[in-house]
């Protein structure tokens, strides 16, 4: 089994046996149907993946590395906040005039401070100190800005990053506020797995441990019978993680830099209702 196969079925009982329901409030996500969508959650999820010892991927349903990858490339790397710079549509419907997503994401990693070595924008500050001083306590990333929210189109959901350099391991804290369980957890945990192995790979490190903390984590009312469905399924072993070694630049890798290798899982087998 999957150790991830092993946190999602663990963290989806839990949420369906013993979550707060928040049926009696007036939320604001609705269905396409403009009926208001309700969720089961919890509140204060960790949940810790050692990715020296197997990359966490689901096999209790797909999730599309390829695809993820690029999304993380193209906040981290492209630093971009233009929908038509991403090869999947998935932030279509967030688009503005402008084909931008506003003030969100990859812009926010990509404006640049003053430090007292220099201007650097957030991603090049991370690879600086991971290169030149590993052992600071302040290496992270935060595009939370809330003098820019309102001209985000949404609000980040996985808005900070911190690293953490033990010995010859680079060590991660991925923060969200926010987790709908079915459609994004283990798209999520993939994508800054990823990116964890490659700031180590071009950082001279091992990748080490990647903590992932929700505060809030849920399922959707509509989810439930998918969710059931999946944690109900019998897991196969984790895929192994293959990455170009000879990729020593952050800014050289592509969605071909990584792949996963005996990925065997099941399909999905149902089209996901998302509420916005």
């Amino acid at each position: 089994m999957s150790y991830a196969d092993k946190v999602f079925i663990e963290n989806c009982s839990d949420i369906l046996k013993n979550g707060f329901w928040d049926t009696e409030y007036d939320v604001r996500p609705v269905w396409e149907d403009g009926e208001k969508a309700h969720t089961v959650k919890k509140f204060g999820i960790v949940n810790r993946y050692d990715l020296q010892k197997e990359f966490p991927a689901l096999t209790i349903r797909r999730t599309y590395f390829k695809s993820a990858l690029d999304e993380v490339l193209w906040i981290w790397q492209k630093k971009s906040n233009r929908v038509t710079d991403l090869k999947s549509g998935i932030w279509n419907e967030w688009a503005g005039e402008d084909g931008t997503i506003g003030k969100a994401y990859g812009y926010q990693l990509g404006v640049k401070h003053r430090y007292a070595e220099g201007e650097f924008d957030q991603v090049d500050r991370i690879l600086h100190d991971l290169k030149h001083n590993p052992l600071s306590r302040r290496i992270l990333s935060n595009i939370y800005v809330h003098a820019d929210l309102a001209e985000m189109n949404l609000y980040p959901c996985a808005y900070s990053m911190t690293f953490n350099v033990t010995g010859n391991r680079l060590n991660a804290i991925l923060n969200q506020r926010s987790q709908d369980m079915l459609t994004a957890n283990n798209w999520n945990v993939c994508q800054y797995a990823a990116l964890t192995h490659m700031f180590a790979q071009v950082s001279g490190l091992k990748a080490g441990e990647l903590v992932h903390v929700i505060a809030d984590a849920h399922i959707y009312d509509r989810h439930i019978p998918i969710v059931e469905d999946i944690i109900a399924r019998q897991p196969y072993e984790a895929p192994t993680l293959w990455m170009d070694e000879g990729v020593k630049d952050f800014y050289a890798f592509t969605d071909e830099s990584l792949k996963l290798v005996d990925y065997k899982y099941h399909e999905l087998g149902v089209k996901i209702p998302v509420a916005v």
